[in-house]
């Protein structure tokens, strides 16, 4: 278990400025704004250029967060990426954070792959590790180039993703931004629910599969919708009762940014009027790993999240992986 006296001490996110639209992709599938948005409430999401590579935009996330906490890259001395598009399979991504940042040679360096749920439970650990003494200060980052992944002739799955990055610095207590708890699950019996299939041991050479592509994202939305929904409503109200807590205590939930059919039925589901959540799924998609901490930098900076409040993350992804983490600002 984590310290209680670790504290999220700054945010920070990146958002590449390509912007694709509804409208955008309708030239290139047989797809319509009306179509998209009714089912996910997209608009938009960002598609990162070539050079802007994941670790690109989690080194830009990252020294935001770092300036929002006033520390510099020589305090940092752990780094942890959540992240289902490496720059590479190997090494991590973190390491090339790393030496983008300037971050010393003291400073631990990983990824975790655990999909859109990644950023908590890279959160997770990093508090379980500067709760050790061990440590001092993290960077807990989520960032996904997401249109490296995406079959874009296939409608039903192209519409949904976007690129960007967000990320938190963990370090010792000022008296706000405590981290309460954390509480992370798996369901492996879903797994083939939501995956890329190829790139790994299993089908190592995916362009000679015979099934068609297979080192892009494969999804099973019908099953997964419901299983979302009470994947998170259940790690909320656990957390929560863990803490004697009621859903209308909490003044700002951020759920995993998938599906806005997703977050109002979460809304009511946990029975808490729908702007008590906070949405940014219109303008980003769905960017994984990064939709947490992306949505959490833009609460944060927006006004949506004041001193003194509780803030409830939950999240939802393949694996499937799910969580929630409560935080008092």
């Amino acid at each position: 278990m984590g310290s209680p006296d670790i504290a999220i001490l700054g945010t920070g996110s990146y958002a590449p400025v390509n912007v694709l639209t509804n409208e955008d992709l309708s030239k290139q599938v047989d797809t319509s704004h009306e179509w998209i948005f009714t089912r996910t409430g997209i608009c938009e999401r960002r598609i990162a250029g070539e050079d802007e590579t994941t670790s690109f935009m989690a080194a830009a996330a990252a020294r935001a967060a770092m300036a929002d906490a006033g520390v510099t890259a020589a305090d940092i001395d752990l780094i942890i990426v959540a992240t289902v598009t490496p720059d590479m399979p190997m090494p991590a991504t973190a390491c090339f954070v790393q030496n983008l940042i300037g971050a010393p040679s003291r400073a631990a360096c990983f990824d975790i792959n655990a999909a859109c749920s990644g950023f908590l439970y890279a959160l997770d650990t990093a508090w379980a590790m500067l709760g050790s003494g061990r440590y001092r200060h993290a960077l807990v980052i989520g960032a996904e180039k997401l249109s490296s992944a995406v079959n874009w002739k296939d409608r039903t799955t192209c519409v949904l993703f976007g690129d960007g990055a967000g990320a938190v610095v963990l370090g010792p207590a000022r008296g706000s931004a405590q981290v309460l708890g954390v509480r992370l699950y798996a369901e492996g019996s879903h797994a083939n629910l939501l995956c890329i299939p190829g790139g790994g041991s299993r089908v190592p050479d995916p362009s000679s599969s015979p099934e068609g592509p297979q080192r892009v994202i494969a999804m099973k939305g019908r099953e997964i919708f419901k299983i979302a929904v009470r994947e998170m409503e259940q790690a909320a109200r656990e957390i929560l009762a863990e803490h004697d807590l009621m859903p209308d205590q909490i003044s700002c939930v951020i759920p995993h940014q998938a599906n806005l059919r997703i977050i109002h039925a979460l809304a009511e589901y946990l029975e808490l009027p729908r702007d008590r959540l906070f949405v940014n799924v219109e303008r980003y998609g769905n960017t994984s790993a990064a939709s947490i901490p992306l949505a959490l930098d833009e609460a944060r900076r927006s006004g949506r999240i004041k001193p003194g409040e509780l803030t409830l993350m939950l999240a939802f992804g393949a694996g499937l992986t799910y969580g929630s983490a409560l935080v008092r600002w």
